[in-house]
């Protein structure tokens, strides 16, 4: 806790503006600084944006957890469900889509909020979807293929839409691909407050079937678990976390592929009790480590969130797998 509040204050302190870290902490407690402009660029920039890095990182490293658990799976990430990929094709409709129809008015519908809009409506159609086929199948392992099935889908339709429109709407598609934290009002970062919550508190109420699901399927029902109602929990808890994250930020990668497994690796444990608080923790810290190296303290230029948090997270689990000389799955 200590650490994640030391990075949140190193977030808030650093950035293209230099603002000196005495000043930080009188502007996020109040007290009065000379240059109020400063206090500006804190409350309406910089603190919506290291909140939204704490809740993303958060809750992609929880759903990452839930979906390398359930599928058995140490290549599985919140998006194998094609959630993300939904997300993006609810994006690229918006983006791409309506300007082969209405060039002008498409120009006035592309804004922050209806991104957000088509991007939720995107991944959530595609999870309404996984959901209607979970209560058909019974094979875990099917519906892992029918869910990376339907991101081919979307991603293929992706493809013909970007085939057809033009640079400009190609550009800001690939730009919304690229991740951004810092695009989010606080009203924005409240709906996205409370998305993650629920999904938090799905997850916290499916720990015993997590638990479950390590030993195989079968032993989770001699326990009493009731394998379709809690894959169902599951499923919704990452429908929720990786849509809404996807909706507002962007498709962010890494964080919830790696950081379970650097959660494993340092506490040498696969009980999710102890689990689930440690991704929370972890995924919140290294989306803001991630954030600050993006930004360029110093510099005007912000680099792409999807970069940085795969340039600096895969050789770290690759020194930490290799260190520890076994994966703990």
């Amino acid at each position: 806790m200590v650490a994640l509040c030391g990075c949140l204050l190193l977030n808030i302190s650093l950035g293209s503006v230099s603002i000196s870290f005495t000043d930080t902490l009188k502007a996020i407690f109040g007290a009065e600084i000379q240059n109020k402009s400063l206090t500006y660029i804190i409350w309406n920039y910089r603190i919506p944006k290291a909140f939204t890095a704490i809740m993303s990182g958060a809750g992609l490293a929880l759903s990452g957890l839930l979906m390398q658990t359930l599928f058995r799976n140490p290549l599985a990430g919140p998006f194998v469900l094609g959630i993300s990929s939904g997300a993006s094709l609810g994006a690229a409709i918006l983006i791409m889509g309506l300007s082969l129809f209405s060039g002008i008015l498409s120009a006035s519908m592309v804004t922050d909020v209806s991104l957000a809009l088509a991007s939720s409506m995107g991944s959530f159609l595609v999870l309404f979807l996984v959901i209607g086929v979970a209560t058909k199948i019974k094979d875990t392992m099917a519906l892992l293929i029918i869910g990376l099935m339907f991101g081919s889908i979307t991603a293929a339709v992706v493809s013909v839409l970007s085939y057809f429109t033009n640079a400009e709407k190609l550009q800001q598609y690939v730009y919304w691909t690229f991740g951004s934290l810092g695009d989010l009002s606080w009203n924005q970062l409240g709906i996205l407050g409370i998305a993650i919550l629920v999904g938090i508190g799905i997850s916290i109420f499916s720990i015993k079937p997590l638990n479950g699901y390590l030993l195989g399927e079968h032993y989770a029902q001699s326990l009493g678990i009731h394998l379709k109602k809690s894959r169902f929990l599951i499923i919704i808890a990452t429908g929720i976390l990786a849509g809404s994250i996807t909706a507002f930020a962007g498709p962010i990668a890494f964080i919830g592929l790696a950081v379970p497994h650097l959660t494993r690796q340092i506490f040498n444990t696969t009980d999710h009790k102890i689990l689930v608080p440690a991704v929370l923790m972890y995924g919140s810290i290294t989306l803001l480590l991630c954030d600050i190296v993006a930004q360029l303290p110093g510099q005007a230029e912000v680099l792409p969130i999807n970069a940085i948090t795969s340039l600096i997270g895969a050789p770290v689990v690759i020194w930490l797998l290799m260190r520890k000389r076994k994966m703990i799955f």
